[in-house]
């Protein structure tokens, strides 16, 4: 499979979920096995040589993409979720994205100081989903590593809001 097969594969969705939204629908690419297993070997390939104690996966697509590359690396996993699905005591932070604003929530007891942690998303737009994962992750004492995403969509800027935190990885551009 090459890079091209797989930027191929993910649907265009117009003006969703809102108006002047160009949504990049990465399912299409998820239900072909051979895409998806080639989506997380790019990923775990360029993680391998790297002491990951933890892949920090961003609700709700970014735990598909975490949980195979935990998996993958042989780390733990730790869910980042929308607020009220976690049942243990939470920290929580509010974030705007392209067409909004959320709130992430991450258990207090998640992480350790000095742990070792990916970010995972499946897209990077403008950023504010993985700061706000990066600011829960930053309070609970442990460093990223890195941010890892299937999908940049380079126009939106999220890039720039991240890379001072850390190093921004991305397999497919837009």
């Amino acid at each position: 499979m090459s890079l091209a097969e797989i930027k191929n594969s993910i649907r265009n969705i117009p003006d969703y979920p809102q108006k002047g939204v160009q949504f990049k629908d990465i399912t299409t690419t998820m239900k072909n096995p051979t895409l998806f297993c080639e989506l997380i070997d790019l990923m775990a390939a360029h993680f391998a040589v790297r002491k990951i104690d933890y892949v920090v996966g961003i609700d709700a697509r970014g735990f598909i993409f975490g949980g195979a590359l935990a998996y993958k690396l042989g780390c733990g996993f730790v869910p980042v979720r929308k607020p009220g699905k976690l049942p243990a005591d939470t920290i929580a932070e509010e974030y705007a994205l392209e067409y909004g604003t959320n709130k992430l929530e991450i258990h207090k007891d998640a992480l350790n100081k000095g742990d070792n942690v990916i970010i995972v998303d499946d897209l990077i737009a403008v950023g504010g989903t993985a700061e706000a994962a990066a600011k829960l992750v930053k309070r609970l004492g442990a460093n990223i590593e890195s941010f890892a995403f299937a999908i940049e969509l380079t126009s939106l800027g999220g890039r720039s809001k991240l890379s001072d935190l850390a190093e921004v990885f991305s397999i497919i551009q837009f």
